[in-house]
């Protein structure tokens, strides 16, 4: 069979919504981004596109506190979720985000997979075993990028690899890991490849012949 490949550089920006009732309409597929807010989630997605003003990006974390949806077509999108954090916001305010995005993820049925963005100097925080305990609950993949590859040595970045990897490799079914430098463009065709394979899942379903 062909292989489909999506061209990220026509990404355009649709949306941002703060509930999930304000979200676009639930079909097609979108797989979405999420992680800490230090964890270089706009970055990621503004290097995936070729375009620096897709996400917005801030040396202050936690800026982002909409759904972003961003169209690849009229049926493929990718998501920006909130970054986990939120510097500098009220509790009641945080726990109400918190809410928001568990309903999105928890709901939202064109969602096919989750790209868990982690430091890779710092893998694994609480919020990053949330979520991936979330998406086991769920039978969700995920596929982790460990970001910032460029600020260690190759040595310590692929040790960092192996860890999270063994870590997780009860979950290796629904899992996969890699290093990623949004900086150096390290790992982007391994993301991109992750992409276009969930991306187009319908399109191959629907292009296998019928036995």
């Amino acid at each position: 069979m062909t292989q489909i490949k999506i061209n990220f550089r026509q990404a355009e920006f649709l949306t941002s919504a703060p509930t999930l009732a304000k979200c676009p309409a639930d079909s097609g597929i979108e797989v979405a981004f999420a992680g800490r807010s230090n964890a270089g989630k706009s970055s990621a997605i503004n290097t995936l596109t070729e375009n620096k003003r897709m996400a917005r990006t801030s040396k202050t974390p936690g800026r982002t506190q909409l759904i972003n949806f961003f169209s690849l077509s009229d049926s493929q999108r990718i998501v920006d979720l909130p970054g986990y954090g939120f510097a500098k916001v009220p509790m009641e305010v945080k726990e109400k985000w918190q809410r928001h995005l568990e309903e999105y993820l928890r709901e939202r049925q064109s969602l096919y997979g989750l790209i868990l963005l982690m430091d890779c100097r710092h893998p694994l925080q609480d919020f990053d075993r949330m979520m991936l305990n979330w998406a086991q609950s769920c039978d969700m993949p995920v596929h982790i990028l460990l970001t910032k590859a460029d600020k260690l040595k190759k040595g310590p970045a692929n040790n960092s690899l192996l860890k999270v990897r063994k870590e997780l490799e009860p979950m290796a079914d629904l899992v996969s890991v890699q290093l990623f430098s949004a900086l150096k463009r390290t790992g982007l065709d391994l993301l991109q490849a992750k992409l276009n394979q969930w991306l187009t899942i319908e399109e191959k379903a629907e292009a296998e012949p019928e036995e």
